[in-house]
């Protein structure tokens, strides 16, 4: 996937990627597929070993689809049927994710399936694309030069005309160009175990449990009686050394909760911080390069997923010509927004559910046994429910369009689903789309496809949508009006 740079001195490409992580992978994927030249690094010798990361959310599920492998994913994964919320050792029921999401995606529940795995599937991937990864291939200095960027790979210098840094919160990218990585640490010590033979929780669900001063939450992995046990490290004696008996032991005394064997163990702290900025030149950040924060809801690995699907598309109209460089200052625009939601959002409730206040303390063993309940009977079904669930699995981001376009209630967001118009995004390309009243559109040389009426959905049988190539809908408006306000949202030469 390379080739030389002008007088044939140094191997070059479009894009250097750094990092071969779940974002990095992503990307790569997606811009081999869109045609464009890449360079893959990473210092370690293959995909991740340790599961770390584990949800799949349902809109990292459709871009799996459109990428063609989300029967490989879901073949892998262990679906969570329900959510279990309880508190300390009381389970109070479940919450059924299929009803919360039903008709909103193809994909109504949370999928599991560790980092490790989802590694190996978009490495298997991007080889059968005819990509490739440079293990063991440390990128040591990134730096402007050439018309784009230089890079230093295991004591080799190449030349790519972008560079995304997809290296983790510890990103020589983002330090190269002294951007900002503004935010907080928790002051906590939490624990993550892999245990086998685990009892006592909710099966086929995933376990909320806050307590007074602790929390467990737990992940059906798959293989029977196999878990993902997130919880706060206990150090009574101030010393630091909390071991995996310690923590087995404050499991089942405050949560009644058994396991056997620990396939893995690790302690860390858990940070909330976003970059700065996004972009800077021909650099960009991703994943948890650009942002981390707390396991909460599942979101870390995912918005990675998704901060390279978008942005593969925009590199790719940059690269082959039919956008202008300012088409790439969409991705900040886009992106950094969700990432600050989101790490403010989990921070919030991260600290609600691990603080030491004595009046927060009192007020989780108050309102969770009394709310935990109400949800268990009230969400399912309800427009609530559906809400949380679009929210949770990332489906209901909304980017920011044409800032003096009429409002429209899908336009900048993922095209909703009516069960059988996802199919044509696989050709991953601008399209329009019309819902049962519209069977003509404007000659803007794009493919259009009629879809039969979609009442159960916002979108309108008298409205004609223009739907990027990443799925999202950048403009609507009446025949008489769209061949001017589809041209206006298309990236441009400028």
């Amino acid at each position: 996937m390379t080739a030389p740079a002008p007088g044939g001195a140094r191997p070059s490409c479009d894009v250097l990627v750094v990092g071969a992580g779940p974002t990095g992978l992503m990307l790569a994927n997606w811009l081999v597929k869109l045609g464009v030249r890449v360079i893959v690094a990473d210092g370690k010798q293959g995909p991740t070993r340790e599961s770390r990361a584990l949800v799949v959310q349902a809109r990292s599920l459709e871009v799996y689809d459109q990428l063609g492998i989300a029967d490989k994913v879901l073949a892998a994964a262990q679906r969570a049927r329900a959510l279990a919320p309880g508190f300390g050792g009381r389970a109070f029921g479940r919450i059924p994710l299929g009803r919360l999401g039903e008709g909103l995606t193809p994909y109504p529940w949370i999928e599991v399936l560790e980092q490790s795995r989802n590694e190996e599937i978009l490495y298997e991937n991007l080889l059968a694309l005819g990509g490739a990864v440079r293990w063991g291939a440390a990128v040591s200095s990134v730096a402007p030069g050439g018309g784009g960027v230089e890079a230093v790979i295991d004591g080799e210098t190449i030349t790519a005309r972008f560079c995304v840094g997809a290296d983790g919160a510890n990103s020589i990218v983002r330090k190269a160009c002294g951007i900002g990585f503004d935010g907080v640490t928790n002051p906590h010590l939490f624990y993550v175990i892999d245990a086998t033979a685990v009892t006592g929780l909710v099966e086929e669900a995933i376990n909320v449990r806050p307590g007074t001063d602790d929390f467990l939450l737990g992940f059906p992995m798959t293989g029977s009686g196999n878990w993902r046990l997130i919880g706060l490290v206990r150090d009574d004696d101030g010393d630091g050394a909390v071991g995996e008996q310690d923590a087995r032991a404050r499991i089942r005394r405050d949560f009644t909760v058994a396991y056997g064997d620990a396939r893995w163990f690790a302690t860390y702290r858990v940070h909330h911080r976003v970059a700065a900025s996004f972009r800077d030149g021909p650099f960009f950040l991703a994943g948890d390069a650009a942002h981390v924060h707390s396991p909460v809801g599942g979101q870390g690995m995912n918005t990675g997923l998704q901060d390279a699907h978008n942005l593969a598309f925009k590199l790719a109209d940059v690269i082959h010509g039919r956008a202008g460089l300012s088409w790439l200052d969409r991705y900040e625009a886009e992106r950094r927004p969700v990432a600050r939601t989101l790490v403010a959002t989990t921070d919030r409730l991260f600290g609600f559910i691990t603080s030491q206040r004595t009046s927060l303390r009192v007020l989780r063993r108050a309102i969770v046994p009394l709310l935990a309940p109400v949800g268990v009977r009230a969400l399912p079904g309800s427009s609530g429910g559906s809400r949380l669930f679009q929210y949770v699995s990332q489906t209901r981001i909304r980017y920011p369009m044409l800032p003096d376009a009429p409002r429209d209630p899908v336009v900048g967001r993922r095209l909703p689903w009516t069960g059988d118009n996802y199919a044509v995004l696989r050709a991953v390309e601008w399209q329009v789309h019309s819902y049962g009243g519209v069977s003509s559109a404007p000659d803007l040389g794009l493919p259009t496809h009629v879809f039969e009426p979609a009442p159960q959905t916002a979108l309108k049988k008298d409205l004609l949508y223009l739907v990027r190539p990443d799925g999202f809908v950048a403009a609507a408006a009446p025949p008489e009006e769209a061949a001017e306000a589809f041209r206006r949202a298309m990236p441009s030469q400028d």
